[in-house]
C-alpha cells in the first residue's frame, strides 16, 4: 500500500528531471573532449572554440584538444577509436573525411564506417584568382576569358597550391577537367608560399580559400574569376560561381562535427540539437561571417549523406590528379 502511494508522488519529480538540459558532464564528472585534427590557431580550431563556449550551458564544459597530423588523420583516428559515450567527438573536414581515403595508401579509419554523424558546420567557399597584373596583360576578366586563351595556349599557363593533394591542388585538376584544357601545376610547400609565387607573377592562377584571399583581392592585387561554390558567396556578390560556366563545378571547404560509430542515436540527437542552435544563433553568425564562413547545420543523417557525396566526387578527383601519399 505504501509503495502505491509513494507512485503519484514521486511521478511529477521524475518527470521533471526528464525535461532537464541533457548534460553529459553531469552524468559522468567528465567533459566532452571535441578533437579538432589541426593545430590551434587555424579557422577550424577557431570555430571549434566558438561553438565550445557557445554550447557548455547545454552540454557542459566542452574542452578542445588540438591532435594535428597525418593532414589530419591523427586526430581523426582518435575519434574513430574512442569510446562511443558521447564524450569524444570531433571535426570531420573535406581532407580527413572525402580526400584523404583515396590519397593516402594506408589509411588507419574508415571514413565511411568509423563515425556517427551529427552535424556540418560550415562551408567556406574557395575562389579561383589571378595575379591582377597578369589578368590585364592577358585580357582576361571571366571565366570563359581563361579557359579561351588555356584553350588556345596549351601549356602557357601555370597554377599554384599548397602541396601535392591538397584542396587547392585538386580544385586545379577538377577544373583542367572539366574545361578540357591544359596547365603546369606547380606545388608549393603550404598555402601562404602559394600565394605569395601567385602574388609575385610566379604563377597564373591558383584556387584559394576565400578568407586567406580575400584582403589581396581587396586590394587588387588579385582578380577574382569565379567562386567555387554553386551558388554566388555572399561575401563576393559581384564574382560568379565556376558552374555558371562548368555545370556543376563546386568544390568547397567544409568541416562538420562526428562521434564515433555506435554512439546512442538519442545521444546524437542532443548533441546535434545543441549545436545547430548554436549555428543558428546571430550572435554565432556575426563571429563566422569574420572568418568569411557560411553555418550549415543539418541533421545527421543529411551530413551523413553529404559526406558520402563528397567521398564519391574525391575519388575521381584524385584519381585524375595522379596525387598520392604513401
Amino acid at each position: 500500500m505504501q509503495r502505491r502511494n509513494l507512485f503519484p508522488t514521486l511521478l511529477p519529480a521524475l518527470f521533471a528531471v526528464a525535461l532537464l538540459p541533457w548534460n553529459a558532464s553531469a552524468q559522468t564528472g567528465a567533459p566532452i573532449r571535441l578533437v579538432v585534427p589541426y593545430a590551434a590557431g587555424g579557422p577550424i580550431d577557431a570555430t571549434a572554440r566558438i561553438l565550445a563556449e557557445k554550447v557548455k550551458d547545454t552540454l557542459g564544459p566542452v574542452i578542445i584538444d588540438n591532435k594535428p597530423g597525418a593532414g589530419g588523420n591523427i586526430g581523426a583516428d582518435l575519434v574513430a577509436k574512442a569510446a562511443p559515450d558521447g564524450l569524444t567527438i570531433g571535426i570531420a573536414a573535406t581532407a580527413t573525411h572525402a580526400v584523404n581515403p583515396w590519397l593516402y595508401r594506408k589509411m588507419p579509419y574508415n571514413a565511411a564506417t568509423d563515425f556517427a554523424p551529427i552535424t556540418q558546420i560550415l562551408r567556406v567557399p574557395n575562389v579561383l584568382v589571378m595575379n591582377a597584373d597578369t589578368a590585364k596583360r592577358l585580357n582576361i576578366n571571366t571565366l570563359v576569358d581563361l579557359v579561351r586563351y588555356a584553350k588556345a595556349n596549351p601549356g602557357k599557363l601555370n597554377f599554384a597550391s599548397g602541396g601535392n593533394g591538397s584542396a587547392g591542388h585538386l580544385a586545379g585538376e577538377m577544373f583542367k577537367a572539366q574545361a578540357g584544357i591544359f596547365a603546369v601545376h606547380i606545388p608549393y610547400n603550404g598555402g601562404n608560399p602559394a600565394q605569395l609565387a601567385l602574388l609575385s607573377g610566379q604563377v597564373d592562377f591558383n584556387f584559394d580559400n576565400l578568407a586567406t584571399a580575400a584582403p589581396n583581392i581587396r586590394a587588387g592585387k588579385l582578380k577574382a574569376i569565379a567562386v567555387t561554390t554553386l551558388q554566388r558567396s555572399s561575401f563576393l556578390p559581384d564574382v560568379p560561381p565556376m558552374a555558371d560556366t562548368l555545370r556543376g563545378f563546386a568544390i568547397d571547404t567544409w568541416w562538420g562535427l562526428v562521434a564515433p560509430v555506435g554512439t546512442p542515436k538519442d545521444t546524437l540527437a542532443r548533441l546535434n540539437q545543441a549545436f545547430v542552435s548554436a549555428l543558428q544563433s546571430p550572435d554565432t553568425h556575426a563571429r563566422f561571417a569574420s572568418l568569411l564562413a557560411e553555418p550549415v547545420p543539418t541533421t545527421p543523417d543529411a551530413f551523413g549523406a553529404f559526406m558520402a557525396s563528397e567521398r564519391s566526387k574525391y575519388a575521381k578527383v584524385v584519381k585524375n590528379s595522379g596525387a598520392q601519399v604513401d
